[in-house]
């Protein structure tokens, strides 16, 4: 049976190592286990920006470069089931977020918690964009029919909603227009993941990766210097046990470290901390982490000088030409459905 895999990457800000880690790298890896009637699709969702504040005059460029990211990271569109595009330029994306938000309560999305969470330091210029987001990120999820949808942990919900929406859609009509996507237990397993992957901060472990600026010493960049990427990692808050264990609970920013020296090393949790098992000396572990960082980093930013931009419009285009069309397909259902076509 063919599958549809989609996810995003942020359009805004620069692309750090916990985007890498948890989205890119997941990615990388599966589409090189495709099988020939499946399809990979990778957006970069730049109509959810506007939520936040951006810098509107540098967003085009912004853009451009973190899709470059994608391809230097080994996102492939020259496999024939492997698109990447921009969500913006599909225009069946912010119709179906319209008639879907119709079709949604209130009170649902009263109790989403990352708008909870992000609005809470926002007093009241909270925007509403901000509120009906996880709507939007079902039409983006909808629109093609997907049945995976590689997420942190942190968007759990948001994948419960879109599939009560398709749910609720498909019984009001009484017809299978949208496709369910799994629920969260059979995403993780298609992942082959006990767990999401969510890189924390190297300073603050309790909180993801961001790229905050309030959070600089905490976050690696694709593009920091690989040497000062590996002072961050020795720098990096752990803790007074004097005990290397895979703990999120007690030692949060330790595992956080054997976390991200599995996935460069491209060992399992298990071996990384087993290897580290019982050694109660943090600067030989964190030295090992700083090595591997850097060497990552060396490489990575070897790949991207050879990326141009024009490589980058050219895979958009071909793209958004392709999936216009698919797009088109499924909001004509809608129509039909909802009695404006």
């Amino acid at each position: 049976m063919s599958k549809t895999i989609l996810t995003g990457l942020q359009a805004t800000g620069k692309i750090h190592l916990g985007n890498y880690l948890g989205a890119l790298l997941p990615m990388v890896k599966k589409q090189e286990t495709l099988e020939k009637n499946d399809k990979l699709f990778f957006f970069v969702p730049d109509l959810h920006s506007f939520t936040t504040p951006i810098e509107h005059h540098t967003f085009y460029n912004r853009i451009l470069e973190n899709v470059r990211i994608y391809l230097a990271a080994g996102i492939n569109p020259n496999l024939s089931n492997v698109v990447l595009y921009r969500q913006s330029h599909i225009p069946a994306h912010s119709e179906l977020a319209w008639i879907l938000s119709c079709f949604s309560y209130f009170g649902e999305m009263q109790k989403m918690t990352q708008f909870k969470d992000k609005s809470r330091h926002k007093g009241e210029n909270v925007s509403v964009g901000l509120f009906t987001y996880p709507i939007l990120m079902a039409a983006d999820i909808l629109l093609y029919k997907a049945n995976y949808i590689p997420l942190g942990d942190d968007q759990k919900q948001h994948l419960e909603l879109t599939r009560d929406l398709a749910i609720r859609f498909n019984h009001k009509f009484e017809k299978d227009i949208f496709t369910v996507p799994e629920n969260w237990a059979k995403q993780l397993e298609f992942m082959n993941l006990k767990e999401g992957v969510r890189i924390r901060s190297l300073q603050q472990p309790e909180r993801k990766m961001s790229k905050s600026v309030e959070d600089p010493k905490g976050t690696i960049l694709l593009e920091d210097e690989p040497a000062a990427a590996g002072k961050k990692i020795m720098s990096a808050v752990t803790d007074n046990l004097e005990s290397i264990n895979w703990d999120w609970e007690k030692q949060p920013g330790i595992t956080n470290l054997l976390q991200i020296l599995a996935l460069l090393s491209g060992k399992t949790n298990e071996e990384v901390a087993k290897q580290w098992a019982g050694q109660s000396q943090y600067g030989p572990f964190k030295k090992e982490v700083a090595k591997v960082v850097e060497e990552f980093l060396t490489n990575f930013q070897s790949k991207l000088n050879k990326v141009k931009i024009a490589e980058v419009e050219a895979v958009l285009k071909k793209g958004e030409a392709e999936l216009n069309i698919l797009a088109k397909e499924t909001l004509l259902e809608v129509q039909k459905a909802v009695g404006v076509y």
